[in-house]
């Protein structure tokens, strides 16, 4: 039974999990992630409690390579391969849904102590060495393909965001990216593995200077080892817990162990690719910006990475960036000011729970990019026009507008020097962190770290 529990799951999903269990449930609550989860315990009537971690697909059917489905046939393939990952303790069809081990530990290595985070990450290169070494043919994993040429594994994830935006979003940085990123496949590959294909710093527990568990296996797939060493630097950059030297050691501890070679370039190209898909799957997300998804934080993750993704093509091209100057903000009293001063003062001490509270915080922050929005927007519209009429030729009336002309330039190779279109572009993407400062704080000062 678990009617004493606020939340919104799916009929029967209670009593499945009290079942699996063996017990009633005594624990349920929403956790804090990007992708829908929730914590559970189950009270046997021995006293025992079984701990548990939900994983669903409100709308999938499970049949695609991204789904929570393939997540739990994954974990289990790995999980007989010795890997540190949750044991799957029950799948539901209907539902679609999982029922994880819930481990022990935690997820904020930039948190732990620089000791902790050292023995972490080397145990956790072990981990990825022991994974990029298992045969893709013993996985057991056929719904999933087995590229085997460098074009294949660089362009398998990207032909699927591009499916999954299925063009909803015109972009002169989208189209300039995913140009770059077929035009520029690595040429040598090494060897195709398994990989986590979003691997690092908070995609795994860690207990007692240890990993607990490697978890989040939504984008697992076979492809070139090279692609988890960029996803590494992409984690790291909103993770930050490594040296001062950056990641070198742990990509030369990473040649120790596996015999093979890090090739920077491609480690380069692909932390470029990491943030494309990333960019164009927020640009869906924000644009359908379901109720259930955490919608601030996905606003924040899109115009830190849209910035990060110029930074990232920026050194793989050798171009050098400048930051714009950002106009100043003399807010003006208004209605956004007053709601978002409602709800934190008046309305957030009576709510009870983490996941309600930080709803709530979110939702007050989105009120204010609403309100800079509405103040500053213009301003920024303004030099947008006119840096955009630099490059095609014409100022356009409207923003969209002004960006469809750039967006159809680029499509057609005429933007000229393609330096100064990603300077403008990098220019753009730090103004639009500006002008969502309320969410982006949520991350502060993200930067790359050394890759060699």
């Amino acid at each position: 039974m678990a009617e004493r529990f606020v939340h919104d799951l799916p009929d029967g999903m209670t009593d499945w999990i009290a079942s699996v269990g063996g017990g009633r449930i005594t624990r349920l609550e929403r956790h804090i992630a990007r992708r829908e989860a929730w914590v559970a315990d189950v009270t046997r009537p021995d006293g025992s409690t079984g701990e548990y971690f939900l994983r669903l697909d409100r709308e999938s059917d499970g049949s695609g390579t991204h789904s929570v489905k393939s997540e739990a046939k994954v974990q289990a393939a790995l999980a007989t391969a010795g890997m540190k990952v949750p044991s799957i303790c029950a799948w539901n069809e209907e539902l679609q849904a999982a029922l994880h081990e819930r481990m022990p530990g935690r997820a904020d290595l930039d948190n732990a102590d620089p000791q902790e985070q050292a023995a972490v990450l080397e145990d956790f290169i072990g981990q990825l060495v022991l994974l990029h070494s298992l045969d893709p043919e013993s996985l057991g994993l056929d719904h999933m393909p087995i590229p085997t040429t460098s074009d294949e594994c660089a362009l398998g994830e990207i032909d699927f965001v591009e499916q999954f935006l299925g063009g909803m979003v015109a972009d002169p940085l989208y189209t300039y990216s995913l140009q770059w990123i077929r035009n520029h496949v690595p040429e040598r590959l090494d060897r195709v593995s398994f990989l986590q294909g979003d691997t690092g710093p908070a995609n795994f527990m860690f207990h007692e200077g240890r990993v607990s568990a490697i978890v989040d296996w939504e984008w697992a797939h076979f492809g070139d080892p090279m692609e988890d060493l960029g996803n590494i630097c992409t984690r790291e950059f909103y993770c930050p817990s490594t040296p001062e030297e950056g990641l070198g050691p742990l990509f030369r501890r990473y040649e120790e162990l596996s015999g093979f070679p890090v090739r920077h370039d491609s480690v380069r190209y692909y932390r470029v690719q990491q943030f494309v898909r990333s960019i164009v799957s927020l640009a869906r997300i924000t644009a359908v910006n379901d109720p259930q998804m955490p919608n601030a934080m996905n606003w924040a993750y899109r115009f830190i990475c849209e910035r990060a993704t110029c930074e990232a093509l920026a050194d793989a091209m050798g171009v050098e960036l400048e930051r714009p100057e950002l106009p100043g903000v003399e807010m003006s009293p208004s209605l956004e000011a007053v709601v978002a001063q409602n709800l934190r003062q008046d309305v957030q001490p009576a709510v009870n729970g983490d996941f309600p509270r930080h709803r709530l915080e979110h939702a007050a922050l989105l009120v204010e990019c609403l309100d800079r929005q509405k103040q500053l927007g213009p301003r920024l519209t303004g030099i947008e026009l006119d840096e955009i009429a630099d490059l095609t030729g014409r100022r356009a009336d409207a923003l969209d507008e002004g960006l469809l002309d750039l967006d159809r330039l680029i499509q057609n190779g005429g933007s000229g020097n393609e330096a100064e279109a990603l300077r403008y572009l990098a220019r753009r993407a730090w103004r639009l962190e500006h002008l969502w400062q309320p969410v982006v704080g949520l991350f502060p000062g993200r930067a790359f770290s050394r890759i060699d």
